[in-house]
Order: C-alpha cells, then structure tokens, then sequence
C-alpha cells in the first residue's frame, strides 16, 4: 500500500498560482483537501496538462482493471442465461430486435443476448457493472410506497448502507455540493443533458432534482445554496427499496460514478 502523501507533497505537483479558481485561498489550502479526502489532485482547474498522469494514478494498480474487466466477463456469463424479453418489463427496459434496451439518466444502453453492452455515449466498467448486476438482479417489487412513489432516504438508512454510509458522504455527497457551489447552473445543465425534473414538493432545499441513473433506481437530490456564514448543503436520497434492484455495493458505486461523471464533465466544459 502506498504512504499516504502530505500537504508539501501535493503542493510539489501543483501549479503553485495560487489563481483561487478551485475556490481556496491558496494551492497549499487545496492540497491540504486532497490530503484530507476533500478534493483530487485534478480538480485543480490548471491541471489540464497533468491531467494522463494524474487519471493513470488515481485509477489504481493494473491488477484492478484487471479484476474489474473478470467481473464484467463474470456477469456477462450471467446475463446469457436469461431470458431478456421476460427481463425487460421488469427492470423498465424495453426489448427490441433481441435486444434488451435499457435507459441510464436518459440515455440508451443496448444490452445483448451474451451480456455485451454498447451505447449511444461512452460506456466504461464502472456503469457496466451497476447496469448488467442491475439486469440480473431485476424483478424485485418496485418502488415502496403508495401507488409506486419513492420513499426517499439517505444511503446509511437503505437496509445494507450504514457500513458505506459515510464514505458515500465523503466521495459522493462532499464532492457534489462542492462542485454545485463551483458550478451555479450545474443542476439546470443536468436537467436538460440527463431527462432530470425538479422535485418542488420534496422538503424545503434550494434545488429537489430527480434523476433516473437505472429506470427503477431513482435518486433525489437535494442542495441547499450557501448563505451568508451558512455553508451549503446536499444530500443524495436513494428509494428504501432500491436494494430490491441492487446490492448495496453497486448502488454505492452507481452514486459515486455519477458525482465523477459530472465532475469530468464539469471540468471539460467548465
């Protein structure tokens, strides 16, 4: 296992402008975040030029890709021995031309009869898995509560989430808000690039906003904007039944792959 890094020895590898454009006051403030868990090293905006390097080593040794790429073969293994025509109204999916269609936050996911997975935008292990675990697991009872409508709960109150419960807060929840206080009109580009809709009965935030990662897997985000010595806030709320469609795991993984998505995206068009 690699030694954790210091402040100092962040602080090496950054521009040392000390622009503030990541919002601290200084690259030593913002390489004491990393440090902390607050921040990655590439979500400093002068990073562009490191970013290969960067990506290379927060991605993790070979070995892991490796392990994912089994577990994909894994699950594709899975998926060949089901009936996909039978899956799809199950898991809200449709099933055309033998294969099983599903949409993740609006976009389509073209899911094959030997578990192969394409799409109309980039696809890469950490949605695959979530997506064909979610077609295996499939069939569960649906959304709790009344006529189908979620009950919305935090991740540590889900049936399995207390053990990731706080992590998810920190790779997730921290990271989000912060990208919203960076990023003003951040919720309104997720409406019109990922079918989100605004939730304006769902408890007294700033921002309610629904968004549908996996048909039957919804989630609420909720974000409270700063005001004046008042940090902001934010919380992703899961449907309590949402375990009936995946392991607490890959819902975990599917809320931390989002916030990243949207990060990436954030940081390539600002």
């Amino acid at each position: 296992m690699s030694e954790r890094q210091t402040p100092l020895q962040v602080y090496a590898r950054l521009p040392k402008s000390n622009c503030r454009r990541c919002y601290f006051p200084s690259c030593l403030a913002f390489a004491a975040a990393v440090c902390r868990g607050e921040r990655r090293i590439h979500d400093c905006p002068l990073m562009t030029a490191y970013q290969p390097a960067v990506r290379r080593e927060e991605a993790g040794p070979p070995e892991a890709g490796e392990q994912r790429q089994a577990l994909v073969a894994e699950l594709q293994r899975e998926v060949a021995g089901l009936d996909l025509a039978a899956v799809a109204p199950r898991i809200g999916g449709e099933f055309v031309g033998g294969r099983l269609l599903v949409r993740c936050l609006g976009k389509g996911f073209w899911v094959e009869a030997q578990g192969q997975v394409s799409s109309e935008c980039h696809t890469h292990c950490g949605l695959v898995i979530p997506l064909l675990r979610y077609v295996i697991q499939a069939g569960g009872p649906g959304q709790s509560g009344a006529a189908g409508t979620p009950v919305w709960v935090n991740f540590r109150e889900l049936k399995n989430g207390a053990a990731h419960g706080p992590l998810f807060a920190r790779r997730a929840e921290l990271n989000l808000r912060h990208l919203a206080d960076r990023h003003p009109g951040l919720f309104e580009d997720l409406i019109a690039v990922f079918s989100g809709r605004e939730e304006e009965s769902a408890f007294d935030a700033d921002v309610s906003l629904v968004l549908y990662p996996l048909p039957r897997v919804p989630v609420l985000i909720r974000y409270w904007r700063p005001e004046g010595d008042l940090e902001s806030e934010l919380a992703i709320l899961f449907d309590q039944g949402a375990e009936n469609f995946l392991p607490v795991e890959s819902l975990y993984a599917l809320g931390v792959g989002m916030v990243m998505m949207f990060e990436k995206i954030a940081l390539v068009h600002g």
